[in-house]
């Protein structure tokens, strides 16, 4: 069976827009327990050997477990010419090893119980499996197999991609909207690979080879580019025996350090328009250069994460009180941001006018928004809201078996680290309304930004 391929969402409400969102910039460093202070989750930390990062969320609820593993290579760890082919290897490392036929693995699982995926990012790529307690072992064999006894053929290969171009025509080719979300990222980000989409450019997923997957696996794909997490009714003491014995038995190699190419200075605000007849409800965006928790202006990353929450979160807050309640001139309008990626991030605005409402006054409108939160600012009343409403989200997110080998995963593969994951809640509550201006301030530059809208055309006459 085919992966669906996904991208992951630039912003998430709640401790999915603080945690998943801020936490995502990782990389453990440290073994043994987290201090006494730790607050989310309190994972228990290992490192084997041949340096596999081990992470293990303990959660009773229940006798099951999520088992992660994690790469640091994604899309934009792609050699020039080959994207798309950090998600190509995704959907091929379910074709078997010298142990496995192809989709054996997958079919163990289900004949075993459970549930597995897999998901490609910019930054990296991810396989799960949800299983009951006393199948886990099974899972982490077949894993740590695949993770270095991958074995591919044309014949295996090259029908694979014939699917991953089906399903970029099915989600962008077909989709207005995500043609024109392609065309903003591509816009927005001028010499990065984040400009290229995760899930390549059709001329060159038709490249893509049986070698080029390998390659990409060769290169990246080895226990310490690697970080293991699993959570649910087991502990580290539980987990290491069977992590030494499956995993303690790949080898380390050699894997090379993540160089990528830098954004240069902007110097001008870039707009697109595109129309379709696909399109019924017209929309549109502004989007934002921002530094992440692992780019220069850092600083602001927690800032940005409230100020998120201030303008976009929910009905309660600004732009949806404004524009949607009280102007009604909008159906929707929310703000993202993106904390989590291993280079710059991004914080964006959208909107959608009601039906027959006019796109150029929703636009005024939101431009307006953005001015007074630049001229105003935001008030301590309203930081204090927003700490509260991400901190208990925090306190929510315990309740979830998945959501914690989630953020996690996506910290320690980005520069970010499990003390960084378990203070978020400390670090969230002592931004200030001052900070929170002075991030407005240094992100909402029209020169490092773009505009897209999404607007209906007529149909073609019949006949033509």
């Amino acid at each position: 069976m085919p992966r669906l391929f996904r991208f992951v969402p630039a912003a998430r409400r709640g401790l999915a827009a603080g945690l998943l969102a801020a936490l995502t910039l990782a990389g453990l460093a440290s073994v043994g327990p987290v201090p006494a202070q730790a607050q989310v989750f309190d994972p228990e930390t290992f490192t084997l050997d041949n340096g596999l990062q081990v992470v293990v969320v303990t959660n009773r609820r229940a006798p099951i477990v999520t088992h992660m593993i994690w790469y640091k290579a994604g899309a934009a760890d792609e050699a020039a010419g080959e994207s798309g082919n950090a998600h190509f290897l995704e959907h091929l490392m379910f074709k078997g090893t010298d142990k496995l036929g192809p989709g054996e693995f997958s079919n163990i699982i289900a004949l075993n119980g459970g549930r597995e995926n897999a998901f490609t990012s910019y930054d990296y790529t991810g396989y799960y499996q949800t299983v009951a307690r006393d199948r886990l072992e099974i899972v982490m064999q077949h894993e740590a197999d695949r993770m270095t006894n991958l074995r591919l053929t044309d014949e295996l290969a090259l029908p694979e991609r014939e699917v991953i171009l089906e399903e970029r025509r099915s989600r962008v080719d077909n989709n207005p909207g995500g043609k024109l979300r392609e065309m903003i990222q591509a816009t927005l980000f001028l010499n990065h690979p984040y400009r290229i989409p995760v899930i390549g450019w059709e001329h060159e997923i038709n490249a893509l080879s049986t070698e080029t997957a390998l390659a990409f696996y060769r290169r990246w794909y080895a226990p310490n580019n690697a970080v293991l997490i699993v959570g649910g009714d087991i502990t580290a003491a539980e987990l290491r025996p069977l992590a030494e014995k499956y995993y303690g038995a790949v080898p380390a190699r050699a894997v090379p350090e993540r160089k990528r190419a830098t954004e240069p200075p902007q110097h001008a605000p870039r707009r697109l328009t595109l129309k379709s007849p696909q399109v019924s409800q017209p929309g549109i965006s502004i989007s934002y250069l921002a530094p992440s928790y692992n780019s220069a202006g850092n600083e602001h990353a927690y800032a940005l994460q409230i100020l998120d929450e201030i303008l976009g979160g929910g009905t309660t807050s600004r732009l949806y009180r404004t524009l949607v309640v009280e102007q009604a001139i909008a159906a929707s309008a929310s703000s993202g941001y993106s904390a989590t990626a291993y280079d710059l991030g991004t914080f964006g605005f959208h909107a959608s006018p009601r039906p027959g409402g006019d796109i150029a006054e929703l636009e005024a409108a939101l431009r307006a928004e953005i001015a007074r939160t630049l001229e105003d600012g935001v008030t301590e009343a309203e930081v204090a809201t927003a700490q509260r409403r991400l901190r208990a989200g925090a306190i929510f997110a315990r309740d979830s078996l998945g959501t914690g080998p989630n953020i996690f995963g996506r910290a320690l593969t980005t520069g970010r680290s499990v003390a960084d994951v378990e203070a978020w809640p400390e670090r969230i509550g002592a931004v200030t309304a001052e900070q929170v201006n002075a991030a407005a301030r240094e992100v909402f530059q029209d020169n490092r930004s773009v505009t897209g809208l999404l607007l209906p055309a007529p149909s073609a006459p019949s006949g033509e």
